[in-house]
This record gives structure tokens, C-alpha cells and sequence, in this order.
């Protein structure tokens, strides 16, 4: 006895069309285009380019002049230890510092409970007004 299993409808015998469609085709050009686009993408650089000095620096003659600038927790700023009534005043101060030939080092000194905001002004304040030699000073605190 045998049983017959499948669609009724088709003459025993006769192949049923395939209603699927062949995939491997478009996989493998699927692929090849993947491909193509791995090789075709430029390399990545993630560095940063940086003026560095060639050679040995010549020995210091003397001591750099150094200005130190405090920012207090609350947004007082100290220059050299003395309170700069307002932003004018800074910003005067800072100009006198760019206008020299030989500028002072700027030591930026910034409370750890400052708000950024703050600190970020006093930096972009300087380098606006050509202010070249600045250093943060004080980093150990904020680890």
C-alpha cells in the first residue's frame, strides 16, 4: 500500500513548479559589492598635526616671567593673587601680556568646583587676544 502525499491537483508524475526563488545569486553579489566597498573606503587617519620645533632648543638665559591666574570656586579671578574686578579688566590685563615681545608664561590655575563655562572664557578670552603661552596648572586635583 502506498500513499500518495503532496497537492492533489497535479497529475501524478508530472514536476511541480518551484514558487521560491533562488537566493545564492544575489547573496554572492551581495557579497562582491560589500567587498568592493571594504577596499574602496579611504584609511582612517586619527591623529592630530602639530607644529613641533626641529632641533635642540637653545639654553634658557634666564627665568620666564610668570603670571598666575587663579579661578576661585565661585568665578573670582585672581591675577597674581589679586581679585580682576570684571571681564574688561582681564581682558586688559591680557592684552598688556600678548603686546609683549617676550610673553610671560600664564599659569591657569582653576578651582575644582568651578563651572567650566567659566574657565573655558578665561582660555578663549587669552588666545583670542593672542595670549600664546598658557598652562593649566593644578590637573592633580581633578583626578
Amino acid at each position: 500500500m502506498s500513499m500518495n502525499v503532496g497537492s492533489g491537483g497535479a497529475k501524478s508524475g508530472e514536476p511541480e513548479p518551484m514558487m521560491e526563488m533562488n537566493m545564492t545569486p544575489l547573496i554572492d553579489v551581495m557579497l562582491v559589492l560589500i567587498i568592493m566597498l571594504i577596499i574602496t573606503i579611504p584609511k582612517q587617519n586619527h591623529s592630530v598635526n602639530l607644529n613641533m620645533p626641529v632641533g635642540t632648543p637653545p639654553p634658557l638665559t634666564q627665568e620666564p616671567v610668570v603670571v598666575t591666574l587663579d579661578v576661585d570656586f565661585d568665578g573670582t579671578i585672581l591675577w597674581d593673587g589679586q581679585v580682576v574686578s570684571d571681564r574688561a579688566a582681564l581682558e586688559a590685563k591680557l592684552a598688556g601680556v600678548a603686546a609683549q615681545p617676550e610673553q610671560p608664561e600664564l599659569h591657569l590655575r582653576p578651582n575644582k568646583l568651578v563651572a567650566y563655562k567659566v574657565v573655558a572664557g578665561v582660555m578663549a578670552a587669552a588666545q583670542r587676544l593672542g595670549v600664546t603661552k598658557i598652562g593649566l596648572v593644578g590637573n592633580e586635583q581633578f583626578q
